[in-house]
């Protein structure tokens, strides 16, 4: 059990490290994936435990194995946004204005019906899930609970209150990007924590059975989220790919 356990950890740790790598461009067009052997020795790991990173970053989209070419980085247009692992090493490379906005419109258009749901299919341990992220954000005001973590609850438990299980296996991608904008939509407005009566009038509208008004309050939180990142200085490169 332990040898498996360490296993696992290695193979994680290679797939941290190669997916930071190719997401930044140390390996692409201009530099190809290295081979098995090399990698073995830079990374000092076995061929096993490479062989298991690769496949699953292949999973991933980032890489695929092509005749006579070995194992290549396939193009960005190719990788898996989906993949919360993904999308956190592309945010951590280089802030990206344009996927973060391009994932609230995601958000957009799947929270609101899914406070919509919420209203017409949450069971008593769904509202309850909901409950202790508000008063895990009150007390964030008050200093004694995490002010992201606790609104990261809030929107997790409402995909989960929906009763669609496409939208609950969305919760790890949602916070993993929460993680990014929560910081900076917060910093555009000058606030620390995020407002508790707005998101309390969503869970009220969910707990009244109000579909139409808990997706109207959950779109007008997220449609805010949406306008401040819009508002924010592009940089240069990204401005360019804006224009294009």
């Amino acid at each position: 059990m332990t040898r498996k356990v360490s296993s696992n950890n290695l193979t994680r740790r290679l797939v941290e490290t190669l997916g930071i790598a190719i997401v930044t461009g140390v390996y692409g067009p201009e530099r190809p994936f290295p081979t098995e052997a090399q990698l073995c020795i830079e990374l000092e790991a076995s061929r096993s435990v490479l062989r298991e990173a690769v496949k699953m970053l292949t999973a991933k989209g980032l890489l695929s194995a092509r005749p006579r070419r070995g194992t290549v980085v396939e193009p960005e247009g190719q990788w898996n946004l989906l993949d919360p692992d993904v999308l956190r090493w592309m945010l951590e490379r280089k802030f990206s204005l344009e996927v973060l906005a391009e994932f609230t419109q995601m958000r957009l258009a799947i929270e609101p019906r899914a406070a919509m749901l919420a209203a017409h299919r949450a069971d008593p341990e769904a509202l309850q899930a909901i409950e202790r992220s508000l008063v895990r954000m009150r007390a964030a005001e008050r200093g004694e609970d995490d002010a992201l973590e606790s609104d990261i609850a809030f929107h997790v438990a409402v995909l989960l209150a929906s009763g669609n299980r496409l939208y609950a296996q969305l919760r790890d991608l949602v916070a993993t990007a929460l993680r990014f904008s929560i910081p900076l939509t917060n910093r555009a407005k000058g606030v620390a924590l995020a407002n508790v009566a707005d998101h309390r009038r969503v869970y009220a509208a969910i707990v009244a059975g109000d579909g139409e008004r808990a997706q109207k309050g959950m779109h007008a939180l997220l449609l805010e989220v949406m306008e401040l990142i819009e508002a924010q200085p592009v940089p240069g490169a990204q401005r360019r790919r804006r224009k294009a």
